[in-house]
């Protein structure tokens, strides 16, 4: 965790489809993981490479203890903060966000 998120959260496991745009300018889609997330933010690793100030859009499995039993995404948008490089060509690289004040839970469709 950076300091960037200091603050009080939860080391969560939620299966996590990231939108954005790469280093270079081209639109991703990617799965991963959250490996942190509080009220203002989130960390998460990522094969594509991305751009601090970079606007991501996360669409976040919520477990469904939280819902009752109904498959609920949470949809948020954020700005990457911090990114700490990929140690070499084969790993990912971490990344927080900060998120934007708006969100949206939406059942999932099947």
């Amino acid at each position: 965790m950076n300091n960037a998120l200091n603050e009080k959260g939860f080391n969560l496991s939620l299966p996590t489809l990231v939108k954005g745009k790469t280093a270079s300018g081209e639109n991703f889609e990617e799965k991963t993981v959250l490996s942190y997330i509080s009220h203002t933010g989130t960390s998460f690793w990522l094969t594509n490479n991305v751009l601090i100030d970079s606007k991501l859009k996360l669409v976040i499995d919520l477990p469904p203890k939280l819902s009752e039993g109904k498959e609920l995404k949470l949809i948020i948008n954020g700005n990457v903060i911090f990114v700490e490089a990929a140690k070499n060509q084969n790993t990912k690289q971490r990344v927080s966000l900060k998120f934007e004040n708006k969100y949206i839970i939406d059942e999932a469709k099947k």
